[in-house]
């Protein structure tokens, strides 16, 4: 019976302006199944161990520079391979530390992708169709690279199969409404083209995946409208002058997914075996609107086998590795390991009532973003419209104003007349709208804002900034502005959407959050997520108290007066240091501080800002920080409530970080005597911990080595030796 595993969060992320994708341009497995490398969607590839969790190695271009396809890693020369700009092709190794020094050629055409498929050289697909492999195309980076495509025909994916005989690159491409299917053969080097079957008018595939099995290269396609088809391809050479031929290309309706009253935006499915598909950002049969689930499908008999619901919002990526799912959402990449096992027709039944039973338990309430963004009033779901509204808004929409005409309006229209129209502007936004368009329009609010006292428009930059098309860089001035005007929920959605911000303003905002009475914290309307974890967090501050992590309170009090050799000594320090119990802060200023810590940063530039912080600002921050890992570390639960919150590590990093920046004026400050006391037994729990392990890692290694004996019976008694 498939089932998804309990997951884990590899590294976090900042989501892109494109409200469709993550900061995630592609994820590549390595020398082996426990190594991934990550491509950002602007400069910099990651090596991870996925066991670990920890980064192992990164390499940055210079700034101004983009990669423009995701890293590939070749298992042949232990080389990884990427391309920056469009055109430059970069090789480096593991031990290469500055990536611009390392080996790089300038090709004649813009490139799509790279692509090693395991036992095979590395093929470069480029924008116009044409594909190279990486050897023959370095020996003469500047060759002329043929046209394949017809004009405005466009590549949407591409991927590299291994075949028993030979090595393929497939890709899809779109023109005018129409898709069709590449088959690029190489050694020796021929192509098939292939027409897919239309869909509805004005629906276009989702998402494409590929696996070869029996022969065929099984290309697998979601439509918005839910429905998921299989093609069957065959692997076969064309015979001779079938090559320049369309052919159109069968399909089988494998799935038909349920999608509620409005199409899929951003989804996508992948093939897991041959009866498994995992789909992510289809609604859940019986679950209600506005929760995103991953889930897989049994294609056999077209039953959900397994659901979990996923925190923050989804963008349709989904990739599979060694039965291991990695799927971006909100603002982290994670984990889930999978299992699919033959079923059954009557257990695939059974599973699937046991999936709506525990899926309805664990199914959570998030709050519409109009009610916090528009006021009281929701947006109700949108009917089916007839031709005749159509028109009539469309007639009506001609007479409203252009984005130059708002511009204009933003220079000398009082606050509320603003607001109308950019709120109008916004409902008449097409999605595929450049980013300067809506840029300039908050840099005009901006301005206006900093030359005018008297005019401060929060609801209009609240209304922008969630558009996903603002950064820092597109308007500097917007979040130093939030913080003058005290505007603590845009800076709080400044923080959420914007992934650039630098580090003298993310401690900007640190310094103003910890300085805002909790009196006047406690009176903001923050982001929904942010205030109930909190809420869950504050509702069971003296709950669990038993160890977990390597950690509980009790062991924390031994570790304490471990190094006090006078009894009444003892007794005086325990009593005078003990672990912080209660939040220092309120839940609405915590929750502000919660977004600090999830916001992407350097250490090396954040430190120095951080010693500008006053040691009473230092203490009060490391005793927050201390509730948050005593609350994780006692409540595994705090950490798996599926709200948008920071992690563990992010905590201890940012311990570390305070701790670095400010230690001798924590040593000589006799209110921190006793908040370095309760830090000090954290890390003696984790060391106690890991010992722990070590003493039994002889012990299961043996463990993993026997062999189980197949068929134990109903009931068995085994004695296993340990030496």
């Amino acid at each position: 019976m498939a089932a998804l595993c309990e997951g884990y969060t590899l590294c976090v992320f900042v989501p892109a302006a494109n409200r469709r994708s993550s900061e995630i341009k592609g994820i590549e497995e390595e020398r082996d199944s426990d190594h991934v490398i990550v491509t950002d969607s602007s400069r910099s590839v990651t090596l991870y161990k996925v066991s670990d969790q920890k980064p192992l190695g990164s390499w940055t271009v210079k700034q101004g520079q983009l990669l423009t396809c995701a890293a590939v890693f070749n298992k042949q020369t232990n080389e990884y391979v990427a391309v920056s700009d469009n055109k430059v092709i970069r090789i480096w190794k593991e031990d290469d530390i500055i990536l611009d020094k390392a080996f790089k050629a300038t090709v004649s055409a813009d490139v799509w992708s790279v692509h090693c498929a395991h036992r095979a050289e590395p093929a470069v697909l480029f924008q116009r169709g044409a594909v190279r492999l990486l050897d023959s195309l370095l020996s003469a980076p500047q060759q002329p690279i043929e046209d394949v495509l017809v004009q405005d025909e466009a590549i949407r994916w591409s991927t590299s199969i291994v075949t028993e005989t030979q090595q393929l690159v497939i890709f899809t491409t779109e023109l005018k409404g129409d898709h069709f299917l590449y088959l690029q053969r190489l050694k020796p080097n021929s192509v098939q083209k292939y027409r897919l079957e239309p869909e509805e008018p004005g629906l276009s595939p989702l998402s494409f995946w590929a696996s070869y099995r029996d022969k065929n290269i099984c290309l697998l396609y979601l439509y918005p409208n839910g429905h998921v088809y299989q093609s069957l391809v065959s692997v076969r050479a064309p015979v001779a002058d079938d090559g320049a031929q369309v052919v159109p290309l069968p399909r089988d309706q494998l799935l038909s997914l349920p999608v509620g009253e409005e199409l899929l935006e951003a989804a996508s499915a992948i093939f897991l075996d041959d009866a498994h598909v995992a789909v992510v950002g289809v609604p859940h049969p019986s679950a209600g609107p506005g929760k995103d689930f991953l889930c897989i499908w049994n294609t056999n008999f077209q039953t959900l086998q397994a659901a979990k619901e996923m925190a923050g919002k989804l963008y349709g990526q989904l990739w599979s590795f060694s039965s291991k799912l990695f799927i971006p959402h909100g603002k982290a990449l994670s984990v889930i390991p999978f299992s699919c096992p033959r079923s059954s027709l009557a257990s695939a039944l059974g599973k699937l009532k046991q999936v709506k039973t525990e899926e309805s338990k664990t199914s959570t309430v998030v709050s519409s973003w109009n009610t916090i963004l528009h006021g009281e009033e929701a947006a109700a779901p949108k009917p089916v419209e007839s031709r005749k509204t159509r028109t009539t808004r469309k007639t009506q929409s001609s007479l409203s104003l252009t984005i130059d005409q708002v511009q204009d309006l933003i220079k000398t229209a009082p606050v509320e007349e603003v607001e109308k129209e950019v709120q109008g502007l916004l409902s008449r936004q097409d999605p595929k709208d450049p980013q300067p368009s809506l840029g300039q329009l908050a840099m005009a609010l901006v301005s206006r804002s900093l030359a005018d006292p008297k005019f401060y428009s929060s609801r209009a930059l609240t209304q922008l900034v969630p558009t996903r098309y603002l950064s820092h860089s597109v308007c500097p001035d917007l979040l130093p502005l939030a913080l003058e005007k005290r505007d603590y929920f845009l800076c709080q959605l400044c923080l959420l959407f914007f992934h650039d911000i630098p580090e003298a303003v993310t401690c900007a905002c640190l310094k103003a959050f910890i300085s805002l009475s909790d009196a006047d914290a406690e009176k903001l309307s923050l982001e929904p997520d942010s205030v109930s974890f909190m809420e869950m967090l504050l509702s069971n501050e003296r709950g669990q108290t038993g160890l977990q992590n390597g950690f509980s309170p009790a062991f924390c009090q031994e570790d304490r007066t471990d190094a006090v050799d006078d009894p009444k000594a003892k007794a005086k320090e325990k009593k005078k240091a003990s672990p912080q119990q209660t939040c220092p802060v309120g839940k609405h200023k915590a929750a502000l501080i919660n977004e600090i810590l999830q916001t992407a940063y350097s250490e090396a530039l954040l430190l120095p800002h951080l010693k500008d912080f006053s040691s009473d600002q230092v203490v009060l921050f490391l005793r927050y920080l201390e509730f948050l890992y005593l609350r994780y570390s006692t409540d595994g639960s705090s950490q798996t409530h599926g709200y948008r919150s920071p992690s563990l590590n992010q905590v201890m990093d940012w311990v570390c970080m305070l701790l670095d920046a400010h230690f001798t004026v924590l040593v000589m400050s006799p209110v921190a005597k006793g908040l370095l006391l309760n830090l000090q037994p954290f890390v003696k729990s984790q060391v106690r911990l890991f010992s722990e392990l070590g003493k039994i890692e002889g012990s299961l290694q043996e463990l993993s080595k026997m062999k189980m004996k197949k068929d134990v019976g109903q009931y068995s008694i085994e004695v296993i030796e340990l030496y």
